[in-house]
């Protein structure tokens, strides 16, 4: 079976408190003298302390249009992403020249060619490593990835596949826009990065082995989460419904696909889940009858660093394994959801 040999996350050095970022959204997107008590409550009410941002917060004054926030995009995803992927490699004991599969997956930036190709030289990567760029899997995306480095990896149980992760969410923010989902968007939304580092089954190596994974899309759900793209860049679309989505959705995927497996909710030993905001953890400790405590990690990088897109879950496994210390042989289940509106589960043993 593939193992998870490493995960590694890299933050940008600019660290803020939620009110610097509240003040600052309420420089940038409010009209002058307007009240901003709405933009207070959403941001107290999202159970974030700080984030980290690629730009000094009196950067994004300045940014006007896609074209300069998607070059701000394209210089960071290359240098956030080169830290993620040497420390994920670094811990694995591995070299980038051991690396046969490159998948790098964002959603806030475009670029062709694309970052991984970008890393190729500058990692010191074999001209020969295979490279798949993904996008538009937003927040599932990390999730997502893992899975489809375990289906390459069961072909090629030789080899060594690492997921790329870079989001910078502040980067989309839009300038004058006092949409509800903007305003949300800036309460929860962070920057970050991530790396996995998977290896086939022929390879010893310690660490959570990926037993199995699950993709579902749900009907008639394009509508609750995504982009509006435009000249002023990336536009979100986050339906206040999407919580209700959850409740319907979710509980019998999980359910339907731990039974394949022989096991209930209840016997899932660690949930590793993307931090979606406070209804969406709060949904899914509904719909599966959570044990308490059984989100701290997630609720805690929530607090920590907010919602990263896709790299937040990563960055909980990450802490999972770090911080909780399975025991060997207990199940765990890694979840996340996103545009689409879709969920990806990936069944791991520790």
């Amino acid at each position: 079976m593939t193992r998870i040999a490493a995960v590694h996350g890299a933050l940008p050095s600019h660290r803020h408190t939620q009110r610097e970022v509240t003040d600052m959204v309420a420089r940038t997107c409010l009209p002058p003298g307007a009240d901003r008590r709405v933009l207070d409550r959403l941001h107290e009410n999202a159970r974030v302390r700080s984030r980290h941002t690629v730009l000094p917060l009196d950067g994004y004054r300045d940014l006007d249009g896609f074209g300069p926030s998607n070059d701000v995009f394209i210089r960071s995803a290359v240098d956030l992403g080169a830290q993620a992927v040497r420390g994920a490699l670094r811990t694995a004991g591995l070299r980038p020249t051991d690396v046969d599969l490159l998948m790098f997956t964002s959603v806030t930036g475009i670029a062709a060619p694309s970052i991984d190709a970008r890393l190729v030289t500058r990692l010191g990567m074999r001209s020969d490593v295979r490279r798949l760029p993904v996008f538009g899997l937003g927040c599932v995306a990390g999730a997502a990835g893992t899975a489809r480095l375990h289906d390459y990896l069961l072909g090629r149980p030789d080899d060594v596949a690492v997921l790329l992760s870079v989001e910078l969410c502040s980067l989309t923010f839009q300038r004058h826009d006092t949409s509800p989902a903007n305003l949300v968007a800036t309460a929860l939304f962070g920057d970050g990065a991530a790396a996995v580092v998977a290896l086939g089954g022929r390879r010893a190596v310690a660490g959570p082995e990926i037993v199995a994974t699950r993709s579902r899309m749900y009907p008639d759900t394009e509508h609750v989460m995504g982009w509006d793209i435009g000249s002023t860049g990336f536009r979100v679309v986050l339906d206040p419904g999407v919580p209700d989505v959850v409740r319907h959705y979710l509980a019998d995927d999980v359910r339907e696909f731990l039974g394949e497996h022989g096991l209930k909710p209840k016997d899932i030993a660690h949930w590793v889940c993307h931090p979606g905001g406070p209804r969406v953890l709060e949904a899914v400790t509904e719909v599966l009858d959570l044990r308490d405590g059984a989100l701290d990690v997630t609720w805690r990088s929530l607090a920590d660093i907010g919602n990263l897109s896709s790299s937040s879950v990563l960055h909980v496994l990450r802490d999972t394994i770090e911080q909780r210390r399975p025991e060997p042989g207990t199940p765990g289940l890694l979840l996340a959801m996103g545009p689409g509106f879709c969920c990806e589960l990936v069944l791991l043993r520790w």
